[in-house]
């Protein structure tokens, strides 16, 4: 019988643990190179400061649920965590109130349009679908616990810097220019009001909202992350249970659905994990009881996502077995089918 080669070896690495450390560490390092030079796609403009970005960053970092680190290129510069914070700021507020209120508050399906999208509220009676789109994630983060904002505030960033493993850090250029450009989040947030479906003041919480996104972190902090989420809500570097497991659960279910907003389907299908990205160039994603891999460029494409983050999660999801839907054939057992 042909031994298979090493090409077909590696689409096959698919449903036990990641492969050797040694493993890992080349295919990051045969990626990066591949990729480094493509320079598809445009730096984000819309929001002032994100277009100072060089083009040229690239980092990729895969943290494995066990805390082994393997990492190429730029992983230690640092961007703001944009709409990736939404996943995180879900699992707070899951934790610290329930999945139950999360749900019917704010709703668990896809919408199938934009991000912004004012229709997508219109069309549902006033409820958000998911808290992955901006008006969801309004909602979401009006339910942080906190009797003031000032409080609500101090309890994300404090609680996203559990999932980061270190304390994480407004980049006040951001949050002063995103709040120049932030009027459609703003009246998202009226409208929610008027259905009733936020009742703490709209722009407090579309302030707190435009500091979440505003928080500095690395692609290394977002594979940090999204191995919390990967070892059932334990940051796999600090040992910390971040959230349960139950939470950790059903923010990866969401993260499934909605995380790449109308592209979700797309994106489950060709690489199979769920994920979530950001207009600086982040893109986070995880593959539960395995790891999490965080990207950083900041060319993006017409949707907003990554170029070579796209790129990079695609081949290294099949490379290193981390699809969920990817299988070996079953082993046969004896006594089976006798």
């Amino acid at each position: 019988m042909a031994r298979p080669d090493e090409e077909s070896v590696r689409q096959r690495a698919s449903t036990g643990g990641l492969p050797s450390d040694g493993f890992i560490d080349s295919t990051l390092a045969d990626i990066h190179t591949r990729y480094r030079g493509l320079d598809d796609g445009e730096v984000a403009d819309y929001i002032p400061i994100l277009a100072e970005a060089d083009p040229r960053w690239f980092g990729l970092s895969l943290i494995e649920s066990d805390g082994a680190v393997h990492e190429a290129g730029d992983v230690d510069i640092e961007f703001s965590i944009q709409s990736i914070s939404k996943a995180f700021v879900f699992a707070l507020v899951c934790q610290s109130r329930s999945s139950e209120l999360v749900h019917e508050r704010v709703g668990v399906n896809n919408t199938g349009l934009a991000f912004n999208s004012v229709m997508a509220i219109e069309l549902n009676d006033g409820k958000p679908l998911n808290s992955m789109v901006n008006a969801g994630a309004i909602a979401t983060t009006a339910l942080m616990p906190g009797a003031t904002s000032a409080e609500k505030w101090e309890n994300i960033r404090t609680g996203l810097s559990r999932f980061a493993g270190r304390p994480l850090r407004l980049d006040g250029r951001v949050y002063e220019s995103e709040m120049k450009t932030n009027q459609r989040n703003k009246a998202l947030a009226r409208l929610l009001e008027s259905y009733g479906r936020i009742i703490t003041d709209p722009l407090d919480t579309v302030d707190i909202y435009t500091r979440q996104c505003s928080l500095l972190v690395t692609a290394h902090d977002l594979a940090v992350m999204g191995a919390t989420l990967a070892d059932g809500g334990i940051n796999p570097l600090t040992g910390r249970q971040v959230v349960s497991a139950e939470v950790a659960r059903d923010t990866l279910a969401l993260l499934a659905s909605c995380g790449m907003y109308e592209n979700s389907g797309e994106w489950l299908f060709e690489i199979g994990l769920p994920a979530k990205s950001g207009v600086a160039g982040g893109i986070v994603a995880i593959a539960p009881g395995k790891g999490a891999l965080g990207t950083f460029s900041p060319r993006l494409d017409s949707a907003g996502n990554s170029v070579r983050g796209q790129r990079a999660c695609f081949h290294i999801s099949r490379v290193l077995g981390m699809n969920l839907f990817a299988s070996n054939a079953a082993v046969e057992r004896p006594g089976k089918g006798q």
